[in-house]
């Protein structure tokens, strides 16, 4: 009787401590979509730029707008990790008739 007590509370003991260390806990990834958006390359953009500097410096655009004919790029980076707050930012880069960038406005990170 005295064994099996003791490899009962054994047992248990073990069980415990696995639920402490993290044993039976669910991993959840990281989500991330969208185009990264660098702070630093941000910073390097100017009105009057090309189409093909922007692209240069950030990429394909994830949306283009189809009503204005290439005039209007959206920047969307979504980030979910895991275990904290989801982060959203959206840069929108317009075009004028020459094809040169005239407003970045940036939703900045939130």
């Amino acid at each position: 009787m005295g064994k099996i007590l003791t490899g009962l509370v054994l047992i248990a003991s073990l069980l415990l401590q696995g639920c402490g260390s993290g044993l039976f806990s669910v991993f959840r990834p990281d989500i991330q979509q969208g185009n990264h958006l660098d702070d630093e390359r941000i910073a390097q953009l100017e009105t009057g730029m090309s189409p093909e500097q922007v692209r240069f410096l950030l990429g394909e655009p994830v949306l283009r707008d189809p009503f204005h004919g290439d005039r209007r790029w959206e920047y969307v980076y979504y980030l979910k990790p895991g275990d904290g707050q989801a982060q959203r930012r959206r840069l929108t880069i317009l075009f004028d008739g020459a094809y040169r960038v005239s407003s970045i406005e940036d939703s900045g990170l939130k």
